[in-house]
């Protein structure tokens, strides 16, 4: 499904042309300001860095960047949109874009495309298709991607002996949870110091949770993108009838089955409660040494291991291999949007064209943030990343063995999201069965009739 990131290769010594735009290319007469927003504040740095890179070869274009926390980050791009004082450009996710392209709120871009002959070819494959609307139109071009992956404190495997190889080739079924139950059990402490497979284990006074169970963050729950996903997918389940479907498939037993088992981990105190996990960060959770696994994404990456403390030595493992005997990983890719009621569109291309070049993503793989869309530049960051000491072949692994598959890209999406979460919640809680969310599914796709 994605290129292979074979023959690495780091690109420092590569001179760096910038795509400016030429002097006849501006939309109004004397300096512009493109004002850009982001949510990811460990991206800022090297973002700014493209913004100054660009200015200097485009002196009459200037990009102011406002960077937000996530749910504050979407509450600012809908008040804009809906108000009409958006930013000019804003990174976008394929969770709300869909509902962008229905209200005309975002502009196509294959006329701009296709006028400055952009070669769309040079992304990782799946990841300019995950911006085209079910027409066809083109609507982003491809910045980064990412993957899932198991976050694990070292300090703690290597207390209860388990090890990096047997980490990396754990298997999952919904039966039994396989081994990757059997290590989560194992990782499991209480606070007399008996693990969760040994006897005389008390389930209701857990020290350190084998994994951690994160429900604060949008769509954790709704589209369980870091936390459930990978295993369902691994089950052989499908979200959806396929890209831009019309019906999701939360009535599915491979779905169903995925989450009874999930849910288990908390009965059986391996993962904390719905109540016991709200409003505290996961990742601050492992760096204390209060639980020993997570799954997130690689965004987290940097994150994760610039917070080694006495109590934290960071590592990651790939996902475990599912039933359908190979490992699954969602794949998202984000990508930048331009507004429809921008007074300078040609500007504000300009810099997204940037944003989308070999250029602007060569420094944001030095940054070692996060994997850049073109395949040159994501071989960059994993060797940025290697340098820091960081390996980071648990989320390349998906793309090298294509076991991804795609974010569901629907319309609707919020109101999925709106029906799905707090069912999930429910059932989390214990308050209603797993089998409830089949009424839950009638209602998401009556959304679509």
């Amino acid at each position: 499904m994605t290129k292979a990131l074979a023959g690495i290769a780091v690109l420092a010594a590569v001179p760096l042309v910038l795509a400016g735009c030429s002097a006849g290319s501006t939309d109004a007469d004397g300096p512009v300001e493109i004002k850009y927003s982001l949510w990811d504040a460990n991206q800022m740095p090297a973002y700014q860095q493209c913004a100054d890179d660009f200015h200097a070869a485009n002196p009459d274009i200037t990009i102011s960047i406002d960077q937000s926390g996530w749910e504050d980050y979407w509450q600012k791009i809908n008040t804009g949109l809906v108000s009409g004082n958006s930013a000019d450009v804003f990174t976008s996710h394929l969770a709300y874009y869909p509902e962008f392209v229905l209200n005309d709120q975002i502009l196509p871009l294959d006329d701009y495309i296709a006028a400055d002959g952009v070669d769309t070819s040079i992304y990782q494959d799946g990841l300019v298709d995950l911006w085209k609307s079910p027409e066809g139109v083109q609507y982003g071009l491809p910045k980064d991607f990412d993957t899932i992956a198991l976050f694990y404190n070292q300090q703690l495997t290597d207390a209860a002996g388990v090890t990096a190889e047997q980490l990396g080739s754990l298997d999952w079924n919904p039966k039994d949870g396989g081994t990757y139950e059997d290590v989560i059990a194992h990782l499991t402490v209480d606070k007399n110091g008996v693990r969760g497979d040994e006897a005389g284990f008390d389930k209701n006074n857990v020290k350190t949770y084998g994994i951690w169970f994160e429900a604060s963050n949008a769509g954790a729950l709704g589209d369980g993108q870091t936390q459930w996903s990978y295993l369902a997918a691994a089950n052989g389940w499908e979200a959806t009838d396929g890209p831009w479907g019309s019906s999701y498939n939360f009535d599915a037993p491979e779905f169903q089955d995925t989450i009874t088992w999930w849910h288990s981990l908390i009965e059986k105190g391996y993962m904390p409660s719905l109540a016991a996990q709200t409003g505290i960060s996961w990742s601050d959770q492992l760096t204390a040494g209060s639980v020993a696994l997570a799954s997130n994404g690689s965004w987290m990456t940097g994150y994760v291991f610039g917070a080694t403390t006495d109590s934290f030595t960071p590592a990651v493992a790939p996902t475990p291999t599912g039933p359908t005997g190979e490992r699954a990983s969602m794949f998202n890719g984000l990508a930048d949007n331009i507004w429809a009621g921008t007074k300078h569109p040609e500007e504000a291309w300009e810099w997204v064209k940037y944003m989308g070049s070999l250029e602007c993503q060569s420094v944001v793989a030095d940054a070692a943030v996060v994997f850049p869309a073109i395949p040159e530049a994501t071989d960059a960051a994993v060797e940025a990343f290697a340098a820091n000491g960081v390996d980071v072949s648990a989320f390349t692994v998906q793309v090298e063995e294509g076991t991804t598959f795609l974010f569901p890209i629907t319309d609707h999406k919020s109101d999925v999201n709106a029906l799905m979460t707090p069912a999930m919640e429910a059932v989390m809680s214990g308050k209603e069965p797993v089998s409830s969310l089949t009424a839950v599914n009638d209602q998401v796709n009556a959304l679509f009739k």
